[in-house]
């Protein structure tokens, strides 16, 4: 073997993605004319070839340890009816978080809820770096690059990152509907709570179920604080958008909010 075909076969031993899988992020509407720009960092529950499922079986895979239930198929109504660009992660969380840091405890979960991920234990740097060359850095260029156009052609954006939930963790239930998250900025936030407050019934958690941080989130902290644009992470409980009505039904609920808000954010 020459130095050059040694060169392409160590280049292809250290691939993660086989070439007829698909990309690691999907954008709709990337000219969308809302100021909403919606993003869904646990939109997918695939696993590559390579990587054999994990260790895990087809119940696991389908739980929320793997994907946020319903909430890719909210983002995408939601992005048609606001006609916001939406960036969506395609592979599974257990794969990489692309809500953590790489460096942060979590990226690469070998321990999910109670559940042991056989596959992520034991791995060496570079299978690692792989995880991040290959899915984690190509979804999180591609937002900055769609918000570096977005800005150098004038156009506001607001950054609203979609995620849900489960309603029962650890066997503790969960009350809240949905849950408005934020960090050092609460603009966004605090309009949202008023005008979801003003829906009887309904259950608004304040930093709950989870609040942003630095060490534990990244996609707000990142390409919201950092940029200096409004932004807000919603977490919607799963059993609400598990189905296609309760999804219709969520995207309706936040469309309408999120329009309300844009005036009163801007003024």
């Amino acid at each position: 073997m020459d130095m050059e075909t040694g060169r392409l076969a160590a280049a292809t031993s250290d691939r993660l993605l086989a070439a007829d899988e698909p990309a690691p992020v999907t954008v709709e509407r990337s000219a969308g004319l809302s100021a909403f720009f919606l993003a869904c960092d646990h939109a997918g529950d695939r696993i590559p070839k390579r990587l054999r499922s994990l260790g895990l079986d087809d119940r696991d895979l389908g739980r929320h340890i793997a994907i946020d239930i319903g909430a890719a198929a909210v983002a995408r109504r939601l992005s048609a009816q606001l006609d916001a660009t939406l960036a969506l992660q395609t592979y599974s969380r257990l794969v990489i978080d692309c809500n953590r840091a790489f460096d942060a405890q979590g990226s690469i979960a070998t321990i999910s809820e109670t559940t042991d991920i056989p596959g992520n234990r034991a791995l060496d740097p570079g299978q690692a770096e792989a995880r991040r060359r290959e899915i984690f850095t190509p979804y999180h260029d591609t937002i900055r690059g769609l918000l570096d156009q977005r800005a150098a052609a004038g156009q506001t954006s607001v950054l609203v990152a979609v995620h849900s939930f489960t309603p029962v963790f650890k066997g503790v239930s969960r009350p809240w509907h949905i849950g408005l998250l934020y960090n050092r900025d609460r603009r966004l936030a605090d309009i949202m709570f008023d005008l979801l407050g003003r829906d009887d019934g309904l259950c608004v958690g304040d930093n709950q179920p989870y609040a942003v941080g630095d060490a534990t989130d990244y996609t707000i902290p990142v390409h919201g604080e950092r940029r200096g644009i409004a932004h807000i992470e919603i977490e919607i409980r799963q059993d609400l958008v598990t189905e296609p009505e309760g999804q219709a039904e969520w995207a309706a609920r936040l469309a309408k909010v999120l329009t309300a808000a844009l005036p009163r954010l801007e003024a």
